[in-house]
Parts: C-alpha cells; structure tokens; sequence
C-alpha cells in the first residue's frame, strides 16, 4: 500500500484571535490555576532557529514536567519542537531510541533543534502587566 503524500500540515494552522477573547481566556486560566505559570516567552532566536529547519512548517509545544508524578516540587515546562508536513515532529528518534541523553546531544544534527528554557510568568524578569496577565487592568 502507497504512503499517501498529502502534506497533514500547511504551515497555515491557526489564525488571528479577538483579543477581548483571549484576555478572557486567559483571565479564565489565571484563576483556574493560580499556582502555575500563565505565559511562557520564548526569544526570537530559538524560534526562527527551529522554524528554519529543512522542511519545518510549524511548532508544536508539549507540556512538560521537571519531576515525575512520584516526586515532589518541580516545575511546569513548554518544549518546542518542529513539524513537518505530515505531521512527524523534526526528532532523531532512531538514534534517540538506541543512545542516552548525553550521547545524543553529542549527535544531534540542525535539525533535531527542541527548545526549552522558557521564562515563565509569573516569576521571571520581563513579565507583562497588561488586560491579558491581570483582570484587574482593562
């Protein structure tokens, strides 16, 4: 049986959102989870870095963990990683599955980029006070 080759992915997911909208989202966030990060920011260079991988279309971001479910503490992450038009994420996983951690930082070619490192709000330098962060500004 043939793969089919229609691209899963365009590069043209998702749109402009009403900004009202969207403070409201968020607002809704805020109190749903007061103890947890509402906004990660990701500088322009990780981006555009894994955006101009070889046939990237977009990102996807995974919620992430630094503990597991056993552990106590931690802290919420967002892992960026690339896409590709048929809906495979831009990962080694061959390599991946037969080396540690370590040993594939030492391999990972360009395109494998994944970011990280975000700076969660609230907590880090560089947080917005604005209607989308704070209900209490209009």
């Amino acid at each position: 049986m043939e793969k089919s080759t229609t691209p899963v992915l365009t590069g043209k997911e998702g749109e402009e959102f009403d900004l009202h909208k969207a403070a409201s989202w968020t607002k809704n966030h805020r109190e749903r989870n007061a103890d947890h990060p509402h906004s990660h920011f990701f500088g322009k260079e990780i981006l555009e870095k894994i955006l101009s991988q070889e046939g990237c279309v977009g990102l996807r971001f995974y919620h992430a963990h630094s503990k597991s479910a056993s552990e106590n503490g931690g802290e919420q992450h967002l892992i960026i990683v690339g896409s590709k038009a048929d809906g495979t994420d831009m990962l080694n996983t061959a390599s991946a599955q037969k080396l540690s951690r370590d040993e594939m930082k030492g391999i990972a070619k360009a395109h494998d980029v994944v970011g990280q490192e975000a700076l969660p709000c609230p907590g880090s330098p560089g947080c917005p006070k604005n209607f989308m962060t704070d209900h209490t500004i209009s």
